[in-house]
This record gives structure tokens, C-alpha cells and sequence, in this order.
């Protein structure tokens, strides 16, 4: 059976609503409900099995479910109903999916209840590999607004774990890093840091990143660990979340680059740690030409914002590459307006290299007028060359939740580090029933069974792609909120 370890903030919202925070209105006091959504990538059926597990328990609760080849599905936490399959009051834990054939999955973090003014959801991928060290560029304490939540999960198969988290402060580079020590984590299970409750974080605002290292508990023996983050605003209705990086490289591609782009005057930032022994001399290169550079001490970072760049212009929406020199880096990007929009702060992944097939299994798309007045979700993805030539015939195939091609979307080509973008609308139906269908994408008026679920595979086949899908909503009052999550690649 594959496994796919999830670290993240499963089933939080029963933790919270039972501390009485249902009626917060920012979003580090908001309950959150997990939905896994999660697609088969392989041309068989797929036998899943969930194994949830509370915070450091070594009791899982399986949960088992079949999807069709090809097709995409979910499964929302909040709604197990069945004896067997109920999570327990107060639930905040991980998961591991196991499946016959091979699977993806993004977790989508619900804000609760539906009337929460908090409408953003926090995106996150699952991982289908681990190592004994997590790298997380950003960890934040009441800076710019926001606190971190972050977890670690076991990604061992047969012993628990010890693990050690070092902060180190960006803003006071010459301070040692905090170091929090926690011990006999469970197999599969997971440990939560909430840096507004950590007693080892004496200040009062902290703006860093993190190291996150383990070993068999009670040996020296290096052991494997996943990890995830939530960035939740303390005044405001902003949330995102990222996942850890096992390891960094000398070169990060970026899917999204902006300045001042679009209505909001959409940015992007990116968080760059180097978590090598010598200083990292960066270099990041957008693909209209113009270079912005910095020099960044070990285990530290540095926040690289488009708009900042020497000779940047207003109206740029492109992608990005990130060379360091001297040292590995791990980078996080993020989305945000200016002035700020709340909730319009989302949250991806650099990559170090691309692959000729991706898969996305959370798309959605929706008519004008439920788009508008704050109905389902859409979806827009970029997608970036990062290979040395350019990507030819590059098809984005939009799936049904029963694996059914509702419409292919062709790029001819893009050019090497360049971007292209594409949308459910963009795409070519395979039947002309499905016009109707791709203007719905992912919702139940798409779908046959009348369900949610809808995805993406991605192909240039001899091309090397990334890929961030940016999902987007509105408020009842039409302010635009959105999330991002990256591309998996499909072996």
C-alpha cells in the first residue's frame, strides 16, 4: 500500500469550538474543519484507507473509501458520521492515507461554522516522502499581524520519535536560536507548536524560520518527519498554510511573480531561508529581466519583495528563479495586495525542480453570478517552464470526480522560465455537454452523483513544469480572498 503522511490541522475545529471560540472573529481564534481532497492518478480503482490519529496517540481511527481511476474526491473530517469512523471531541491529530494504487491529496481547512467571517481556506499538500530533517522559511509570533501553528508528524513505520525545533530570529540575526525538545511522538502521529503559546518564545513578537530535526526515541538514529504550517492574522480574517521543506537547493524556481498586478494591485513575497553553514549570496531573477539580490547568514532569511526589485515596474505578472551562492535555500511565496486586502494572503512552495506530469487534486470553477455573491470557489493555475527549452504542446486536462476528461486545455508552448496560465474556462470540452459542466467545474452541478470534486492533470510530456493553483472566493461583499497550493508531481 502507498502512504501518503499528512501533517497538518486535522479536526481542529472540534478543539476549538469546545474552548469557545466558535463566534471569533479573527483568524487564530477560528475553528477550522479539515476536508482531504484527494485524487487517484493511477488507470485502476483505488482502494484508500485513512488512518487518523489524535496529537501523540498511538490509536488510529481507519477510515476506508474507493475512487475511481483517474477521478478526484474528498473527504470532509466534520462529516464522518458512521460509529466506527467518528473522530472523538476535541480532535486536533494527523493522518496517513494508504492506497493500492498511487494517490495525492490536499488538505482544504474549512473555516467554522459557514457563517465565520473568516472565508479564506488554508491549502496544504500531503507527502508521499520524508526525511529526518523539516526546514520552515517562515514562524511567526505576532509579526505583521499573524501567529504560526505548525505540526510535526512521525513518518516512521515501527518506532516513535524524539524531535528538536530550533527558532531562529531574523530580526535579531546575533541572537542564538530557541530550542524546544519533545519526546515519544507515535508512529504516524503528530505534535502542534502554537507559537502564541509557547512558553520557551519569551518575546512578544517573533519573525524567524525554523529547523526541525529527529531521531529514533532514545537513539542517535536519524528518523523521518513531515511537517506543516498555518499562518493565522491575530486582527484580521487572514489564513494560509505551507509545508515544510525536507531539504533546500541552489536554485528555487517560483510559478507567480507580481507587482502591483491586477485590481487588488497583487503582490508577491518571498521568504528565502538558507539553511546551509556560510552565508547564501542570492539572486532573484524575474523573468522580465530585472535581478534583485541579498546576502543571508546561516539558518537565517531574508523577505524579497517583488515590488522592492531595482527597476520593477507596476504591471508585472510573471514567474521567478532564485540562485544562491554559497549556500542551499528553502523559499516560501506569498500573494498579498497593497493596501491589504484581509484574507488575500496566500501561501506556496518554491521548487527545486520541475516534472513532465503534475496533478491538482483540489480545481473548482463557478458561474459570474455565484462567483460574485460569494457562491463555490475558482480556480487559477500558473505553470512554469523551469527546463532549458521551451515546453511544447502542454495539455491541462480537467477531470470530474469520477475521472471523466471534461475538457482539455492546449498551450502550444511556453518558453523556458516563463509562465502560462490556465482556468477550467480555458479549456476545449470533450463533448459539447461538458461546455456547461467546466462553467461549474468541481461542484455538484457538474457531477453526475451530484458531489463535490474535481481535478487536474497536467502534462508536457519531455518538459520539466511547476505549478500553483490559486484559489480564490468571495466574500458576500465582494472582496476577493484566496489560497495557493502547489503542483504534484506524478512519477
Amino acid at each position: 500500500m502507498r502512504r501518503v503522511k499528512v501533517a497538518a490541522l486535522l479536526g481542529a475545529v472540534m478543539m476549538l469550538a469546545s474552548s469557545g471560540l466558535v463566534s471569533a472573529q479573527v483568524a487564530y481564534d477560528t475553528p477550522f474543519a479539515t476536508s482531504i481532497t484527494y485524487q487517484n492518478v493511477s488507470a485502476n480503482e483505488a482502494d484508500v484507507q485513512f488512518a487518523f490519529r489524535n496529537e501523540k496517540s498511538s490509536t488510529a481511527i481507519n477510515v476506508n473509501r474507493k475512487v475511481p481511476a483517474n477521478a478526484g474526491s474528498s473527504l470532509f473530517v466534520g462529516g464522518l458520521t458512521a460509529e466506527t469512523e467518528k473522530l472523538p471531541e476535541g480532535f486536533q491529530g494527523s493522518a496517513v492515507l494508504s492506497a493500492n494504487q498511487p494517490i495525492v491529496a490536499t488538505l482544504v481547512q474549512i473555516p467554522q461554522p459557514n457563517t465565520s467571517p473568516v472565508k479564506n481556506r488554508p491549502l496544504s499538500n500531503g507527502f508521499n516522502s520524508a526525511s529526518s530533517s523539516v526546514l520552515l522559511a517562515t514562524v511567526l509570533k505576532n509579526k505583521f499581524n499573524t501567529t504560526s501553528v505548525f505540526s510535526v508528524q512521525n513518518a516512521e513505520t515501527n518506532s516513535p520519535i524524539d524531535i528538536t525545533v530550533k527558532l531562529f530570529d531574523a530580526d535579531n540575526p546575533a541572537n542564538p536560536p530557541i530550542t524546544i525538545g519533545e519526546t515519544n511522538i507515535p508512529v504516524g502521529a503528530a505534535k502542534y507548536f502554537d507559537m502564541g503559546k509557547l512558553g520557551q518564545v519569551t518575546a512578544n513578537v517573533f519573525n524567524g524560520s525554523a529547523t526541525v530535526t529527529a531521531v529514533q526515541s532514545g537513539t542517535p538514529t536519524p528518523a523521518n518527519i513531515v511537517a506543516s504550517v498555518m499562518e493565522l492574522s491575530t486582527s484580521s480574517v487572514a489564513a494560509k498554510a505551507f509545508e515544510g521543506v525536507t531539504s533546500g537547493g541552489s536554485k528555487i524556481f517560483m510559478a507567480t511573480a507580481l507587482c502591483d498586478m491586477f485590481a487588488q494591485k497583487q503582490r508577491t513575497a518571498y521568504a528565502v531561508q538558507n539553511n546551509g553553514t556560510a552565508t547564501a549570496n542570492i539572486t532573484v531573477k524575474y523573468s522580465n529581466g530585472i535581478n534583485q539580490t541579498a546576502a543571508i547568514d546561516p539558518g537565517k532569511k531574508a523577505s524579497m519583495v517583488a515590488c522592492d526589485a531595482p527597476g520593477m515596474a507596476a504591471g508585472f505578472s510573471g514567474a521567478a528563479t532564485i540562485e544562491s551562492v554559497g549556500a542551499d535555500i528553502v523559499v516560501i511565496g506569498k500573494a498579498f495586495s497593497q493596501p491589504a486586502t484581509p484574507g488575500f494572503e496566500t501561501a506556496f512552495l518554491g521548487e527545486k525542480a520541475g516534472s513532465p506530469k503534475l496533478a491538482l487534486p483540489y480545481v473548482r470553477w463557478t458561474n459570474d453570478a455565484a462567483y460574485n455573491a460569494g457562491g463555490p470557489q475558482r480556480t487559477f493555475i500558473a505553470i512554469q517552464n523551469v527546463g532549458a527549452a521551451a515546453a511544447t504542446n502542454v495539455t491541462v486536462k480537467y477531470l470530474d470526480n469520477v475521472g471523466n476528461v471534461l475538457g482539455t486545455h492546449t498551450i502550444p508552448s511556453i518558453a523556458a522560465s516563463a509562465k502560462a496560465n490556465s482556468t477550467p474556462v480555458d479549456a476545449t470540452p470533450t463533448t459539447p455537454a461538458d461546455a456547461a459542466k467546466l462553467l461549474e467545474f468541481g461542484t455538484p452541478k457538474a457531477n453526475a452523483n451530484s458531489a463535490f470534486g474535481g481535478s487536474v492533470i497536467l502534462e508536457a510530456p519531455g518538459g520539466q513544469l511547476i505549478a500553483i493553483a490559486r484559489v480564490a472566493s468571495k466574500t458576500t461583499d465582494g472582496i476577493q480572498v484566496a489560497e495557493d497550493a502547489n503542483g504534484i508531481a506524478v512519477q
